[in-house]
């Protein structure tokens, strides 16, 4: 049994990256038009902005969120988080596999015996920032998520799959 989940190319992601860059590309231009004394964006007008100190902190935040901008961005082209979770039981294995950032180490692969597991769990916090999780508990003690991090599966799909994993 497979179960693929999503990492962050999400469209949420996406709206994030695009406005936290053209926000803080509009910031850095702000703050340029105020050293200049002339207008870099056509539909502002940033004469009456003094380079010290407004200039420089435009500059600053618009250094700053440009550049989140751009992580935000190469998180979303690299897919950073998708993975999927293979239950084999022919081999008694389960193996959880992820994406990271690029390098050595993009690639991660955790392999674990049917023996060595102890429980699955399911987390649920309601509020503000619901979570619904399910994990695989380890016999020393560890807890490690199966799920991803997209929006909160219903309860009864939730449940359905940890079953599922646990027959």
């Amino acid at each position: 049994i497979k179960s693929y989940f999503t990492g962050s190319r999400r469209l949420s992601n996406i709206f994030w990256a695009l406005t936290v860059s053209l926000g803080g590309f509009g910031f850095f231009l702000t703050g340029l038009s105020s050293f200049f004394g002339t207008n870099l964006i056509f539909f502002s007008d940033s004469k009456e902005l003094s380079f010290l100190p407004q200039g420089i902190v435009l500059i600053f935040y618009g250094t700053v969120g440009s550049i989140l901008g751009v992580f935000i961005l190469l998180t979303v082209w690299w897919n950073v988080g998708s993975g999927y979770n293979e239950y084999n039981r022919d081999l008694r294995k389960i193996k959880l596999y992820r994406k990271g950032f690029p390098g050595k180490n993009r690639e991660l692969v955790f392999t674990f015996s049917f023996e060595e597991v102890k429980s699955i769990k399911l987390r649920i916090e309601e509020g503000l920032n619901p979570k619904r999780q399910l994990l695989l508990c380890l016999l020393d003690n560890r807890e490690i998520p199966l799920t991803g991090i997209e929006q909160p599966m219903a309860l009864n799909k939730i449940e359905d799959e940890a079953i599922k994993i646990a027959k």
